[in-house]
């Protein structure tokens, strides 16, 4: 059931197949797993993915942060690990399930479609923010299914894919911003996968900070300019 939460303009919802999203004389798929919709004026549309452990309220604060009259769409996780929610499994830390991760892949652009159709956003409209496990969904969403996205922010991000889909990412936008001291997300993954995504076209900035996995405050000044004007000062561009 969709559901009005506390703030008048916020939504959280859940559809069973009684709310199929309709257009024309066909139906769409339900919007089918837990989200909050958060309606705004103005600003590129805004798509949250939370870290391993998250769910879809995790990540709203950055909107004040990062783009406030942006309408946002925070999605939680359908994977559990141990209770905790994550976008897909893992065999170990580090150790992805790359065919769950396919699988997921299409069931979130899947839900993107439907949500389009909802919520009145244009088709690959959405900029993702993910943070860690969202970080590694959002990039293998623009790897597999290129036409979701226009653009991604991937925090604390690891390489999704051992060897990369050969797609075309020209056109589309990555910003990387990865810790110094990240145990997990390391400065290989950074650069490995920085270069996956140049390698196909993008228009990738690297942000590294002094911090481990985590979001550092200070970078959100430098996010939001990206988000807000689709370019960032990257004197030097790969940030060390």
């Amino acid at each position: 059931m969709n559901t009005v939460a506390r703030d008048p303009d916020r939504h959280a919802g859940r559809a069973d197949g009684g709310d199929e999203q309709r257009q024309g004389r066909g139906a769409i798929r339900p919007l089918d797993r837990p989200h909050v919709w958060l309606p705004g004026p103005g600003g590129p549309p805004l798509l949250l993915l939370h870290g391993t452990g998250g769910d879809e309220n995790d990540l709203l604060p950055l909107r004040a942060h990062l783009a406030p009259d942006a309408p946002v769409l925070s999605v939680r996780g359908t994977v559990l690990e141990n209770g905790m929610p994550r976008f897909f499994r893992r065999r170990r830390e580090g150790d992805f399930d790359e065919d769950d991760l396919r699988a997921r892949v299409d069931e979130l652009a899947e839900f993107l479609a439907t949500a389009e159709h909802a919520y009145g956003i244009a088709p690959g409209a959405w900029t993702a923010v993910g943070f860690s496990n969202g970080a590694n969904i959002a990039s293998a969403l623009l790897l597999r299914r290129p036409p979701a996205l226009t653009a991604a922010v991937l925090l604390a991000a690891m390489v999704p894919f051992r060897t990369a889909p050969p797609t075309d990412l020209t056109g589309k936008r990555v910003a990387v911003v990865n810790g110094r001291r990240d145990p997990m997300a390391t400065a290989e993954h950074t650069d490995v996968l920085a270069a996956q995504l140049r390698d196909r076209g993008a228009d990738v900035t690297v942000l590294r900070h002094d911090g481990g996995h985590t979001i550092d405050p200070t970078q959100l000044p430098a996010i939001a300019a990206f988000i807000k004007a689709g370019h960032i000062d990257r004197r030097p561009s790969d940030g060390r």
